[in-house]
């Protein structure tokens, strides 16, 4: 409980940020479910015949799981604040539609017959009898579809378009339970507030009651302007990273470390970065040096000119035991040892991402060229290992290479566990025995899992071999892992730009960017 204590302190202006930002995209959205939802609700509480198609068609909105329904909003409205905007006004739709409907039908018919006897107009019938006696549904429905917002909000960090989500989906990939705290229980707290503050609002006086509404949709449209105010640390190119890369000591804290560099940057999740950047939304994103989109999206690779980020030989982290159990699984990996090289594996990346091959298809095939499939291979299987895969095409391409090269060569079964957040929860599986084995990277063993001395680490960045010694000696003795040897490519993280932006400014290596920002 201490150290969560000590992150929310450390954290506080950027919890602050992404608390006014969670409320502004909440508010907005709900103005607007309010300004459309209500007059749909009366309106078809006096044209029957619209009743099923309207409630129909609302009620579907609703039944649409909430990052599809983001997903749908991409090719119409981009990323950023503006599909989390409109997903989340149609999720409140339903309840406030719904409610508004249901609370004026149930208005007693006596008391409306009783109402046109006395001479109300249609109009009058309404402001006077039908919505005074309805508004306890009504609020309950808006009751309802503000913690509808403020819980699906949270999935606004998929867009980059900021919130509570941003500590949720980081603290997910970088298996950080403070993190995911700090993201969940303001959010949990907002909910509970503002339902609170509406049940209060419903039992004031009429004329009090209807003044804070006017007050609440005029100010709503200006908190929800927050996203679009300008943040501490401005800068003249906007970057979008990803949350692990944001979060993790080899990714953006590296950047900062070695080249005092600060950008005004908006996590978004990694499958959407390249489009975004080719979309002119961000000058800057973070990606893998062996990216097959770089190609399709013609991007360059800045050089880290100062080593901020250190060799990320590929290779399989293997559970000892593992390999005692079944002795010829070492070797047969080893098979795959100084095959892949950094061209090989760009285009394996390249054939999956930007051609749509499956990568159990390009796995395959890069075996049978290089001549390491049997033939016809072994049918009867005696044993079992789990093999893990974080959440990126390269991954699922070599546990794919794994599990065919040794189901083909070996009498066991592979079972495969792809879409792992990051590198903590796949070694956190492999420690814990859930996962024999799974793909990493020596760079993310050294800063991400051991974290030793500076010195240790300056004095290992340059040097790819006494790297990948010292983090196999060091897991043997402190976790019982081995390193098999590395697959021969460098994935490292970077820092990419458009080709034809970097080229205008100037902007080869990542102390040229640098020296850009500052002038």
């Amino acid at each position: 409980m201490q150290e969560f204590f000590a992150f929310i302190f450390d954290q506080r202006y950027k919890l602050l940020e992404q608390t006014m930002t969670h409320i502004g995209l909440t508010f907005l959205s709900l103005c607007m479910a309010m300004v459309i939802g209500l007059p749909l609700g009366i309106l078809i509480s006096f044209r029957p015949r619209l009743v099923s198609t309207t409630l129909g068609a609302v009620g579907v909105l609703q039944t649409i799981p909430s990052l599809a329904l983001l997903g749908f909003m991409i090719p119409l409205f981009g990323i950023g604040p503006g599909p989390a905007i409109v997903a989340l006004f149609l999720y409140a739709l339903l309840p406030i539609v719904q409610n508004t409907y249901v609370g004026i039908r149930e208005v007693s018919p006596t008391l409306k017959e009783a109402a046109r006897g006395m001479g109300l107009t249609p109009w009058q019938l309404l402001t006077r009898l039908e919505l005074p006696l309805a508004l306890p549904v009504i609020f309950a429905g808006i009751r309802t579809a503000t913690v509808i917002n403020v819980g699906v909000a949270t999935l606004a960090a998929y867009l980059a378009a900021g919130g509570l989500g941003e500590f949720i989906f980081s603290g997910i990939a970088l298996n950080d339970t403070n993190m995911i705290l700090a993201g969940t229980i303001p959010s949990a707290l907002l909910a509970i507030l503002f339902d609170a503050g509406l049940g209060r609002l419903q039992h004031l006086r009429k004329l009090v009651r209807y003044r804070t509404m006017v007050v609440f949709l005029l100010l709503a449209p200006f908190l929800s302007a927050f996203y679009w105010l300008p943040k501490n640390g401005q800068t003249k190119l906007n970057a979008g990273f990803a949350h692990e890369f944001y979060g993790r000591s080899d990714g953006y804290p590296a950047l900062v470390a070695a080249y005092e560099l600060h950008l005004s940057s908006r996590l978004i999740d990694p499958n959407l970065m390249y489009e975004s950047i080719h979309r002119n939304l961000f000058d800057i994103i973070s990606g893998y040096s062996t990216d097959g989109r770089i190609k399709t999206f013609d991007l360059r690779t800045l050089v880290d000119d100062k080593h901020a980020f250190p060799p990320y030989e590929a290779s399989f982290l293997v559970r000892q035991a593992t390999l005692k159990k079944y002795p010829n699984l070492g070797p047969t990996l080893e098979l795959l040892s100084g095959r892949l090289s950094d061209s090989s594996m760009t285009e394996l990346n390249y054939r999956v991402d930007c051609l749509h091959e499956s990568p159990k298809a390009v796995a395959r095939q890069f075996l049978e060229r290089s001549g390491l499939l049997k033939q016809p291979g072994i049918n009867k299987r005696s044993g079992k290992i789990e093999v893990g895969a974080m959440i990126f095409t390269e991954q699922y391409i070599l546990v794919e290479m794994i599990r065919q090269l040794v189901e083909n060569r070996l009498p066991v079964e592979v079972v495969t566990r792809t879409g792992l957040s990051g590198t903590k929860l796949c070694f956190d599986a492999l420690e814990a025995g859930s996962l024999d084995l799974y793909p990493e990277y020596t760079g993310a063993g050294l800063l991400v899992l051991l974290k030793p001395s500076l010195s240790t680490i300056d004095s290992l960045k340059t040097d790819s071999k006494a790297l990948y010694q010292y983090v196999n000696s060091e897991f043997k003795q402190k976790y019982g892992l081995t390193w098999l040897k590395p697959l021969g490519f460098n994935n490292t993280y970077a820092l990419m730009m458009r080709e034809s932006q970097a080229n205008r400014l100037g902007i080869r290596m990542t102390s040229d960017l640098k020296r850009y920002l500052e002038h």
